[in-house]
């Protein structure tokens, strides 16, 4: 349908008279806005949009926002959200569409991203967890790690290996695995931060239905590009306001404690604020981007810049603070749902940031893709792209 933002206005308010923030209840209002097409305005009609143009969310959250709406808690529920729904919009079926999307944004259900394995990380394409048709389903046995809000899923999204005597890229499938199924267990890893946030996961004899496969049988690996794509674009080039993320906190103490201030640091300090606000700036220019189409690699530059600058701010922070950077108040093993970067202790943050050059996909990785599909550089050699998967050596 054809819509603008002054009818998309219109709708929104209409939509906040005859659903008040203040008396709805919470799950029941945010049903009803995905109901509305007001969830994700970008999305087809029936599956929380209005095939309206990406550009005109921000119409409506706007005036969500000013009438107190309450919102998903997006980072909560980021692995369905911006990577999870982009994938199953792609490439499910009607049906699938239908049943995940809905619950997926309003934050009933959970997902997690089963990708990583213990031998196949900056190799994902090497992957040995096995998936054997068995009738109608399929019977997974293998080992995933790195997965983040697996201890709270109730969905994932997995690759496996359905046929080992195709080279490593052509022989994945990709399907969504209940995590609540028999045959799933999830163990949590500890961090340097003391904290569980993601987990191992192993598969032992699942039954996911064929009903749940993503694409056609071997198109595995096409589907989550995809998912990694939007994956790099909703960790590298998520809204912030000025001054949003990491130095946030870093420019606050160094106009709240000028006893701390030397010229070094100053200097510093200049520049990687500028070097963030750059990278905000460019974010938006990505988001801009995105209105024409799917994501591509670009978002993977986003990404590696958000990496460097966060392992940089914190550790000016740190210097910063001297014997206080040095505190770390909570060190205690906790599986929390979301990580939350501003409202912890300096320690923390630097600690933490040292997972954003790994997490999404290594910033090695990642500048290999911008160097080939973006700079057009030479590839590097890759001699094993034609060896049947079950010949490669491990």
């Amino acid at each position: 349908m054809k819509t603008d933002a002054s009818e998309l206005r219109d709708r929104t308010r209409a939509f906040l008279s005859e659903h008040p923030p203040a008396t709805t209840d919470r799950t029941a209002f945010l049903r009803a806005r995905f109901d509305a097409g007001l969830a994700w305005v970008h999305y087809p009609e029936g599956l929380g949009g209005l095939g309206a143009p990406r550009s005109l969310q921000a119409v409506v959250d706007t005036e969500l926002e000013e009438a107190g709406a309450p919102d998903n808690d997006p980072r909560r529920i980021g692995i369905g959200l911006g990577m999870a729904a982009p994938t199953v919009l792609r490439y499910g079926t009607e049906e699938q569409k239908a049943r995940f999307l809905r619950p997926l944004w309003t934050g009933d259900e959970v997902w997690c991203q089963l990708f990583s394995e213990p031998g196949a990380g900056s190799d994902l394409a090497a992957l040995g967890t096995r998936a054997v048709p068995d009738g109608d389903d399929w019977i997974v046995d293998g080992q995933k790690v790195w997965t983040s809000s697996a201890h709270v899923a109730r969905w994932g999204i997995l690759i496996a290996r359905t046929d080992p005597d195709l080279p490593k890229h052509r022989g994945i499938s990709y399907f969504i695995c209940d995590m609540t199924d028999p045959g799933v267990e999830v163990r949590p890893l500890r961090q340097i931060t003391g904290e569980a946030e993601f987990n191992e996961v192993f598969l032992t004899g699942v039954r996911i239905p064929d009903t749940h496969r993503l694409g056609e049988i071997g198109e595995g690996w096409r589907v989550a590009q995809t998912t990694l794509m939007n994956e790099r674009v909703s960790i590298g080039g998520a809204r912030v306001p000025r001054e949003g993320g990491m130095i946030g906190p870093v420019a606050r103490v160094w106009r709240e404690r000028p006893e701390l201030r030397t010229h070094d640091l100053h200097q510093r300090l200049l520049t990687l604020w500028v070097e963030a606000e750059v990278a905000r700036l460019a974010g938006e220019r990505l988001r801009q981007q995105l209105v024409a189409g799917a994501p591509g690699p670009e978002g993977s530059g986003m990404k590696l810049a958000f990496a460097r600058l966060n392992q940089e701010i914190s550790g000016l922070e740190v210097e910063l603070l001297g014997e206080d950077g040095l505190l770390y108040s909570d060190w205690t093993l906790r599986r929390p749902d979301l990580v939350d970067f501003t409202g912890r202790d300096a320690g923390y943050r630097y600690l933490r940031s040292k997972g954003n050059s790994i997490e999404g996909g290594t910033s090695e990785v990642l500048l290999n893709i911008i160097a080939e599909r973006v700079l057009g550089l030479p590839p590097e050699p890759r001699t094993d792209k034609d060896v049947a998967w079950k010949d490669l050596a491990r």
